[in-house]
């Protein structure tokens, strides 16, 4: 299972789909793409609404970012989900009180209409930091990011405590010029996290066959 990061969609995984040979699941988080918006957000929303669209069976899941997050939820067992083994790309470890202030202020601003496709895809792809072409929906007035921009108030997560509730094999990693999640953030949290040489922090659109490298050591 591929869970994408804030503001992206299932798209951003493409080209890791294209060299793994497998089962996959790629969903769309809730206010993303096209699944609908949520009452709230928080990580375990997150979770439980993927939750609800994954089969009954064991599965590794690989997130990015906040996609990363809600894969340690799920990794929990809380949400009914057998997770064997979670990768989590590319998580932010460390906010400061400004950086959550940002992200609380952008939660409460009204979404931006464009006059055009074209336009609202490339604010769709900036806010992603990867390209996206099915992020945008046609609304009154134009065109829109699909994103609920109230998702960016999802907060801090709890980082220590999702790994130490995790049942399944964790596995933290990261592109080596990622700037969001320096390599000695992630040693605070496990002894030996995978630094991808030469990526920066969408290392799924980079570089995907680093991506599916590390998921034939470690995939189920």
């Amino acid at each position: 299972m591929l869970l994408h990061g804030l503001g992206a969609t299932g798209e951003v995984w493409q080209d890791v789909v294209a060299e793994w040979h497998g089962s996959w699941l790629v969903p769309d988080l809730p206010g993303h793409g096209r699944s609908k918006p949520v009452d709230r957000y928080s990580f375990g929303s997150f979770a439980a609404a993927v939750a609800e669209v994954v089969p009954h069976r064991p599965a590794t899941v690989v997130g990015h970012s906040l996609g990363g997050v809600v894969g340690l939820a799920l990794a929990s067992g809380w949400f009914g989900v057998d997770v064997t083994t979670c990768v989590g790309v590319g998580i932010k470890v460390r906010w400061t009180d400004e950086e959550l202030a940002k992200a609380q202020a952008l939660a409460a601003k009204p979404a931006k209409v464009f006059a055009t496709e074209e336009e609202a895809v490339e604010r769709a792809s900036r806010t992603a930091g990867a390209p996206l072409r099915h992020g945008v929906s046609e609304v009154d007035g134009g065109w829109a990011p699909s994103l609920d921009v109230r998702a960016f108030g999802v907060g801090r997560p709890d980082l220590p405590g999702l790994i130490m509730a995790a049942k399944a094999q964790v596995v933290l990693a990261a592109g080596e010029n990622d700037p969001m999640c320096p390599r000695e953030h992630l040693e605070d949290l496990v002894p030996a996290p995978v630094i991808f040489p030469g990526a920066g922090h969408n290392v799924h659109v980079e570089s995907p066959s680093s991506v599916t490298g590390l998921l034939a050591q470690v995939a189920t």
